[in-house]
Parts: structure tokens; sequence; C-alpha cells
């Protein structure tokens, strides 16, 4: 990054600070110090840097390395206990937030048959996407969703939820997604728990689905003021089968391959105001050329195998594994299977990104667009 220098370009000056300290001037800052102040040029460089330049790293945590150690962490604490019994992602870049990229939080959550977690409510936004076993549920003022293996639900800020698994089930792991770091960073964090540990089901079980799950259709006279959706689980079979047929019917984008968001049907906006999701479709053989953007990035592989491309690392995953991917890094993904499909489960924080203007997207121009390999 450069550090320099003044330049006219159309009579308009770039200033980019370029001051040398002197005696004096360490003296001043001395000064302003004391005052509880300081001089901008000292910081300038760093806050208002040229372009994105993220804490983050790229990282890709193998679900095979990881599930025994999940396993494992129910013979040694209880949900009670916990509260949430849950291993979270940790970036290096991001260890301090807790963040396993950016200002997003992840983690794989265990539960076993006859275990519930008590009701509670916090500021952040949340969702889950469910990774293996049976008789999974989450209820969330007062709507009960069963769930099953990549369904995908929302537990959005500010709404009583609770998760458990049947008795009866198998053991349940899914992935955990908030936007706790973002809460945080805004010092606007509240967190309660529900005063009888538990919620009372007042609706017809899956009803959200029954209402609000038909594509295309919305119910009259059915009226819905939130800043999220009212289609709590978005279930895998419809959402598979959709991407099926749009890989049938169209190109898809040299980029992403066949990608679908995740929508509030009630607006055919994101599905929460901070965080938005998606499921993309590789094809066999895709080879995806290199872009980048704002906005952080963690993918689930849902189906299939393959490896992604991000800053010039090559990452290879399989199904269950979760990459990340932070803010303005390059990135290609590519499909190496030449007779199944791979699906990339993905959320972001493009929602609250984009409603700060914030968002910008460009493609590589070198190399036929695809990153050289770092080895």
């Amino acid at each position: 990054m450069n550090t320099v220098v003044y330049d006219t370009y159309c009579e308009d000056v770039i200033g980019r600070a370029n001051v040398r300290d002197t005696p004096e001037l360490v003296s001043y800052y001395k000064d302003l110090e004391r005052l509880g102040t300081a001089a901008l040029w000292t910081v300038a460089n760093k806050i208002e840097p040229w372009e994105p330049k993220s804490a983050s790293v790229p990282m890709l945590w193998r679900y095979r390395d990881l599930r025994e150690h999940v396993l494992k962490s129910v013979d040694l604490v209880t949900p009670e206990q916990a509260g949430r019994r849950v291993i979270y992602f940790e970036n290096p870049g991001r260890k301090e937030e807790a963040a396993a990229v950016g200002w997003l939080y992840s983690g794989l959550q265990v539960m076993h048959p006859g275990e519930n977690a008590s009701a509670h409510w916090h500021s952040s936004s949340a969702l889950r996407f469910i990774m293996e076993g049976r008789g999974a549920y989450t209820i969330v003022n007062g709507h009960k969703m069963t769930l099953g293996a990549n369904d995908f639900v929302i537990t959005p800020n500010g709404c009583w939820h609770e998760h458990g698994v049947e008795e009866g089930g198998l053991p349940c792991i899914w992935q955990d997604g908030l936007d706790i770091p973002l809460a945080n960073a805004m010092e606007a964090g509240f967190y309660g728990v529900h005063p009888d540990l538990h919620q009372a089901i007042g609706y017809p079980v899956d009803d959200a689905v029954s209402i609000w799950g038909a594509p295309g259709l919305t119910p009259n006279g059915v009226k819905w003021n939130q800043n999220y959706s009212p289609l709590f689980k978005y279930q895998w079979e419809p959402t598979y089968e959709a991407l099926a047929r749009y890989s049938k019917a169209a190109d898809g984008s040299p980029f992403d391959g066949h990608l679908m968001n995740y929508t509030n049907p009630s607006t055919g906006g994101p599905v929460m105001a901070t965080m938005g999701a998606s499921m993309q479709l590789l094809q066999p053989g895709f080879v995806g050329k290199a872009h980048r953007h704002t906005g952080s990035f963690l993918y689930q592989v849902a189906k299939g195998s393959g490896y992604s491309i991000i800053n010039g690392q090559r990452f290879d995953w399989q199904e269950h594994d979760v990459f990340c991917v932070p803010a303005w890094a390059w990135h290609e993904h590519v499909n190496a299977s030449q007779t199944d499909d791979a699906c990339l489960f993905c959320f972001n924080d493009l929602p609250a990104i984009q409603s700060m203007g914030f968002y910008r997207e460009e493609a590589l121009a070198d190399n036929s667009g695809h990153q050289p390999v770092i080895t």
C-alpha cells in the first residue's frame, strides 16, 4: 500500500500523511495526548486506507477433524452448564472478537436426544444450518420448526428462541452463525433468559412453512411488518430442486455458478436486517473466475467436493467443511468432479454492508480471470 504523498488530478488534491517525527512534534503529540486528543495525520493512513484490508485471514475448518471434538463436548459439559454447547471457529486475525471472519461469529453446536437449551433472546441475529442427526427443532417466538439435514433456520434478533432434539432422535450437529461481533462493535448487545426457561408453543408445528413457504405465492390478508423473514425455516429439498432447475435453464455466474439467495417472502429482501444467506450450485467441472467484494462470507459445503482459491491460497473442501472469505479477498470456486454437483451454503453481512452503501465488487482482469496459486 502506498504511503505518500500529494498529487493533483483535475485540480483535486488527494492528500496522504507523510510527516516525519521531530523532537518538536513528539513533544506536541504528548501535549495533545494529555488533553485527550491526537493529530489526525498520525493515523490517517491507517484509518482511511486506499482499499479494505481485512484483519481476517482465509481459513478452512475440516469437519472430519472437528467432529470427534464436537461430540466429545457432550461428555464434558451439559447444555445447562455451557448455556450453548458450541465449538466456535476462531480466526487468527479476529481472536479478541471471537469472530470467524470480519464481524461474523460461527461455530458447531451439538445436542443429544432429549436435550434442550433454555429459551433466551439477544440483540444479535442468528441462523442455524443443520449438518447431521434426526429430531432437531427450534422454537422462535412460539413457532416450532422441525429440522433436517441442510435445512436453514433463522432466529432474528430480539426473538425468544430455543433449540433441542426430540427423544428418540439421533445426536444432532448444526452450524450457528451470529453477528455477535457486529452487535458488540456497535455497543448494542443485550441478552435475556426466558422467565419460565422455556416458551409455550402457540402455533401449529411448521406453520411458517405452511403459510409462507410456497414459491412465488404470498398469503392473502396475512400481514407481516417485521424486518426479518416470516419464513423461519428454509428446507433443503426445495432449495436444491430450485437450483437444479435454474442450472438447466440458464448459464449462471462466471464467478459463483448458479447462486440463489434465501429471501424474505413478504418483501423479496434478505432474511434478516444484518445477515443474508445463499445456496449455490457448482455444476460438474465448474471452474469459477476470481472476483472480490466488500462483505465477509462464511461457507459450508452442503454437497460434493472441490476447492477454492482465496488470495492465492488453495483450500480443498468436502461435505460439511467450513471456510471463510474475508472482505476484499480475491476468491474463485472449483467443482473438481466431472459427474456430481457441489453446493455451498453461505451466510454473510451483505444486508448491513449494502444498507450503509459500502458494497463494491470487481473482477480479476489478469491471468484470464484466475489467480496464481501460492505454493
